[in-house]
């Protein structure tokens, strides 16, 4: 018999100002009601490390970002004091912080285009700009220029891989495979035509 379609992955990261907020519940059943599986979840207080390991940058994404952050700054009049690319590392330094503040629930989710599906539910990276309907255009507000002129990192909520690759490298950051569960849903017995075992029927 055919086994199962290959079901792609993304890691979920519930931030801690999801967790401070008491809306772990709500933002899971939003990935649950559109067919998505809950493989693997656990809480943790995350380490400066596996921030690190996690975001992941280099000099070229921080010159970047800081050279933003420097025409932010002009245009409110507020006094550059650094070079551009230290303003970048700020932001890394600022969601390090913000990562090992409190804990935060981390999540592997599966299904059918599953980071594209993600992403779609989270909405975009900045809360303010995001849709009405996703996660973070529903329960947050906050944007790039006002965490930046607080000097911390944007409170959005949620993390969600940015392509399958980068899905698979980040989800050995924060669980082994033997805390992801293998198990079938009735969601897949009816999207795939599959048994409890995975098997075609």
């Amino acid at each position: 018999m055919d086994k199962q379609p290959h079901q792609e992955r993304s890691l979920v990261l519930l931030k801690p100002d999801a967790v401070q907020r008491s809306l772990v519940g709500e933002i899971i059943a939003r990935f649950e009601r559109v067919g998505l599986k809950i493989s693997a979840l656990k809480m943790v207080v995350a380490t400066e490390q596996q921030c690190l390991d996690h975001y992941n940058k280099d000099d070229a994404w921080y010159l970047r970002k800081g050279e933003n952050i420097v025409e932010n700054l002009k245009a409110n009049g507020i006094p550059v004091e650094k070079e551009p690319i230290e303003y970048g590392k700020d932001i890394i330094r600022n969601m390090v912080t913000y990562m090992t503040a409190a804990p935060l629930v981390a999540m592997v989710v599966e299904g059918n285009q599953a980071v594209a599906v993600v992403t779609k539910l989270v909405g975009t990276t900045e809360p303010s700009t995001s849709d009405v309907g996703t996660i973070r255009g529903d329960f947050t507000l906050d944007s790039y220029e006002h965490s930046t002129l607080e000097d911390r990192g944007v409170r959005n909520l949620v993390h969600q891989s940015e392509s399958p690759e980068e899905a698979e490298r980040e989800i050995a950051i924060w669980l082994s495979e033997d805390e992801i569960m293998k198990y079938t849903t009735a969601q897949e017995r009816i999207m795939y035509d599959v048994n409890l075992d995975g098997e075609k029927e």
